[in-house]
């Protein structure tokens, strides 16, 4: 498992520690915010195309080649930008990751779950989104030491060598899991599986999650700033969302496996604290900022895991990859979507109108997650009357 934990640190320190030091390049790389934008862009918007696809593949020649195929692209597409130091290849190179993460990312989502039986799979989806967590966490800050060091070159050089590395492990260690043989499925078939309620309550509250995360990541030091506070009180407020986060994901994993907690049961409470957390974002002060990013990681480091697990266990095995790349869709459009709602909210209205509306629809998530949880527990046993 550890080379699938490394995986995911690897697609989490890549993407957040180029994009929070992106914005320091000199002129002739960097000419305006839209070029700004632009580079950010180019990193999810790879995976939102190519994730499904890459998941699919993964189930038809097996997640392992894909996985050990992605990890060695990464590497690629980062030597590139070390090679040519340029602008252009600078979009090349940031382009080359996205796609490359695309097929390593859920590919070792799916082996996570085909190498862990179903009583194992919440502790291993939390162990495997605690070390995502750590990457999102030390890639704004270890990326800016090695910027400071040596320049945007030294980061790339290292993610090249980081994941010759992880291919290289995963390469050793990761067992051949072979694809199963599957039932021919046609598109009729696949839209009635990705509309049923046992993918869409998980993804939606996956989604809902990192709308929140993104959301709090990018707009609580904006908040902080404006009621007067330093860089340094909203940054340790940014490093406790992802450090609850980071802590909260492995205990939920291990509660799901031992029974004290059921999926429906841990997404609604995830939804409800989640929601809570943007409601105390609208607090003004320190106060707000930490208690909005507290909750807000409390809530999106239980929804993860479960939501993960409640995948895996809910999809035939010999469609793991397909489904995991259709929900880490889901994630990168809630990734996209909750910052815009919220940008969108301000820019009519404030900014506290704005952590209100994604609010309130996280809310409406946590509802809806509790009445599916009601209605469930309330059928009557098949066989058993009253």
């Amino acid at each position: 498992m550890w080379p699938l934990y490394a995986a995911g640190f690897t697609t989490a320190f890549g993407a957040h520690g180029i994009a929070a030091n992106l914005g320091g390049l000199s002129d002739d790389a960097v000419t305006s915010l839209l070029v700004l934008g632009g580079l950010l862009a180019l990193y999810d918007g790879a995976e939102v195309v190519l994730k499904p696809v890459f998941g699919t593949l993964a189930d038809r020649i097996g997640a392992r080649p894909v996985l050990l195929g992605g990890l060695a692209a990464f590497a690629i597409a980062s030597a590139l930008y070390v090679v040519a130091d340029s602008p252009g290849w600078l979009w090349a190179a940031r382009l080359g990751q996205g796609a490359a993460a695309s097929a390593f990312s859920p590919s070792a989502s799916a082996l996570v779950a085909r190498l862990n039986p179903a009583a194992r799979r919440g502790r291993a989806f939390g162990s495997y989104g605690f070390y995502k967590s750590i990457g999102y966490t030390l890639g704004p800050l270890l990326g800016g030491v090695l910027v400071w060091a040596g320049g945007l070159r030294l980061l790339f050089a290292v993610l090249a060598v980081l994941g010759v590395a992880v291919a290289v492990w995963a390469a050793l260690v990761v067992p051949v899991v072979p694809p199963l043989p599957k039932a021919r499925q046609t598109v009729l078939d696949l839209a009635r599986r990705l509309a049923d309620p046992a993918f869409l309550a998980p993804t939606s509250a996956l989604a809902a999650a990192t709308a929140a995360l993104s959301v709090g990541v990018g707009f609580l030091p904006v908040s902080g700033r404006a009621a007067g506070l330093g860089t340094v009180a909203t940054g340790a407020a940014v490093s406790v969302l992802a450090a609850c986060a980071a802590v909260v994901q492995p205990r939920a994993g291990r509660a799901l496996d031992e029974g004290r907690l059921t999926t429906r049961s841990g997404l609604a409470a995830g939804l409800s604290v989640t929601a809570a957390g943007l409601a105390c974002a609208m607090l003004p002060g320190l106060t707000g900022v930490l208690l909005g990013a507290a909750l807000i990681g409390v809530g999106t480091g239980l929804i993860t895991p479960l939501g993960f697990a409640a995948l895996a266990s809910s999809t035939p095995e010999e469609r793991l990859g397909q489904t995991m790349g259709a929900a880490e869709l889901g994630r990168e459009l809630g990734d996209a979507g909750g910052p815009l709602l919220v940008a969108a909210v301000a820019s009519f209205a404030t900014l506290s109108y704005g952590f209100a509306a994604l609010g309130v629809l996280t809310g409406a998530g946590a509802v809806v997650a509790f009445v599916r949880r009601r209605s469930a527990s309330a059928e009557p046993v098949a066989g058993v009357e009253g």
